[in-house]
């Protein structure tokens, strides 16, 4: 069975997740995640999330993946118990010692390695195996046949990234953050140094990262891989990125198992998800090395995406009206977009705007104002909006 997995930075993250296509998600608590600089989940929500997605026949998946101090080991037991309490799927984790207290604890969630282990080979994945890991996500690096060979040999579910950002160093084995900002990578606070404009004598500028990742071109040799679960990179994203990436992924996976994808529909998808983030994207590794096509040597600049307009938060099939929560700028005469999970997308021409109290404006341009717009097509709470997408 196929698992599109997405990340959830918050609980209104999870719920759009869920609502764009998500069969699961996956998020930290307050503490040992690799990403501290995010909101993540308080145990209460941690428990609200599980009993939210069970509703929905959806999984929940937490991240316990740090690389570990002493210090870091206080109250790791107790947490490790409180999360099987409350009948999370799984725990994601790196660090020995998460796996070997969930095996001494005998705790019932499936055990997912991160892939901050970096597995790449058949030995690793078996010796993990041996920990009481049910399945790996395998570290970005990974080609063919470290997928084929890890798959013969152990038989354990894999999960691989399909979307989202690369690190400079082997799947996030990166010690500059710790070293130019006193900021531990491995213990949640990357600064992305790697991000970080480089000047050698004055003369030289230049980065060192790489480009996003992309697999929309390798999804079905993924699935012929044996990979059950592909994961989507993000937890500190926008709900635009979050539900544009989760909702263009569904559909290819959807007609991909009705055997109705086709060369256009990948050139559609792949329009939409170059335009949703800040970075050009790259199939990266699976077929080969990267090349210095798949980098960013040049100073590119990455600038603001301002495609995301607005949250449909009702319609009105009477009056044809939506009241939209307006995200960035669009004014009258302007041609936008709707979309959404259960909505077709369509162009739209802007010919009036209203406020709350049916005044016209020119103009939506106060982020989360509420405006009035009449659409002949029907809408459903949270589509979204976007500039037109040529």
């Amino acid at each position: 069975m196929i698992e599109l997995l997405a990340p959830a930075g918050d609980k209104e993250r999870l719920k759009f997740a869920f609502l764009y296509g998500a069969d699961a998600v996956y998020f930290g608590g307050q503490n040992y995640s690799l990403r501290a600089n995010a909101k993540n989940f308080s145990n209460d929500e941690i428990k609200e999330a599980v009993i939210y997605a069970h509703s929905l026949n959806k999984k929940v998946y937490v991240t316990v993946n740090i690389i570990f101090h002493n210090e870091d080991l206080t109250g790791l037991d107790n947490y490790l118990k409180y999360l099987n309490e409350i009948n999370v799927d799984g725990v994601i984790a790196s660090d020995i010692v998460v796996l070997s207290k969930i095996k001494e604890l005998k705790l019932n969630f499936k055990v997912i390695l991160s892939t901050q282990a970096s597995v790449l080979n058949e030995y690793t994945a078996l010796f993990y195996k041996n920990l009481g890991v049910n399945q790996i996500v395998l570290a970005r690096e990974a080609l063919t046949e470290d997928i084929q060979n890890i798959y013969k040999k152990t038989g354990l579910e894999l999960e691989c990234f399909i979307h989202g950002a690369m690190c400079t160093s082997i799947s996030g084995k990166c010690i500059l953050s710790s070293i130019m900002t006193n900021r531990d990578s491995n213990r949640g606070g990357c600064a992305q140094i790697c991000r970080w404009v480089f000047n050698e004598n004055d003369e030289f500028p230049f980065t060192m990262t790489p480009k996003d990742l992309n697999m929309i071109e390798n999804i079905q040799k993924m699935i012929d891989l044996n990979v059950t679960t592909f994961k989507i990179e993000g937890r500190m994203r926008s709900i635009y990125y979050i539900c544009t990436v989760i909702l263009c992924y569904r559909k290819i996976f959807d007609k991909i198992l009705s055997n109705s994808l086709t060369e256009e529909d990948k050139k559609y998808y792949l329009k939409i998800l170059n335009r949703c983030a800040n970075r050009d994207s790259a199939p990266q590794f699976l077929n080969s090395l990267p090349s210095e096509n798949d980098q960013y040597f040049n100073l590119k600049d990455e600038e603001s995406n301002q495609d995301f307009l607005g949250i449909v938060l009702s319609y009105d099939d009477e009056t044809k009206i939506a009241l939209i929560e307006e995200r960035n700028y669009f004014s009258v005469g302007q041609e936008i977009e709707f979309f959404g999970p259960k909505t077709d997308t369509f162009t739209y021409k802007i010919e009036h705007i209203y406020d709350e109290n049916d005044n016209e404006l020119l103009k939506a341009n106060i982020p989360k104002m509420h405006i009035k717009l009449k659409v002949d097509n029907h809408l459903n709470e949270f589509d979204l909006v976007r500039v037109k997408i040529d």
